[in-house]
């Protein structure tokens, strides 16, 4: 295998400043790129669907619910990582869109409920099969084994950051 920008970076860093231990930026640099990739990639062949990567985060995780496809801004935020203001605005954008529509919480009247509409649901449902299909594109190089080990050693390493 040929060397890489990581490669690059801490033979670097081994002439500069020897006495610092850059050899985990061999893994932690990888998946900092690696992840900046697979975010572009996803971005790249959902342009066609009309949605951006963030709609499809929050459209997904609306759909995976299961019916009413109904979540709270904060259920919402459990899963995607966006700041409130950034939720709202993403909610706000896709209620114009009509991929949502937005109702007053039967508990809480200061919550407004997020609710997939029909035309949300067979958007995030053609748009998570080109989702999962460039997914798939993306792990093609690594077989069945490695893909397997792969999921579970980075599983382990966002177990013990979170």
């Amino acid at each position: 295998m040929t060397n890489d920008i990581i490669d690059t970076l801490i033979s670097e860093w081994k002439n500069e400043r020897p006495e610092l231990n850059a050899e985990p930026m061999a893994i932690v640099g990888r998946i900092l790129s690696l992840g900046k990739t697979l975010e572009k990639r996803a971005s790249a062949v959902l342009k066609d669907s009309g949605i951006y990567y963030t709609d499809l985060d929050v459209l997904a995780t609306l759909r995976r619910s299961g019916k009413p496809y109904a979540l709270t801004p904060s259920q919402l935020m459990q899963s995607v990582l966006l700041t409130s203001g950034a939720m709202t605005a993403l909610l706000d954008r896709l209620t114009k869109l009509e991929l949502i529509y937005r109702t007053v919480d039967d508990k809480d009247k200061r919550i407004k409920r997020a609710t997939l509409t029909k035309k949300g649901i067979k958007i995030i449902d053609s748009a998570i099969e080109i989702r999962f299909r460039e997914a798939h594109e993306a792990v093609d190089s690594l077989n069945e084994k490695e893909r397997e080990q792969l999921a579970q050693l980075l599983k382990k390493m966002m177990s013990t950051l979170n």
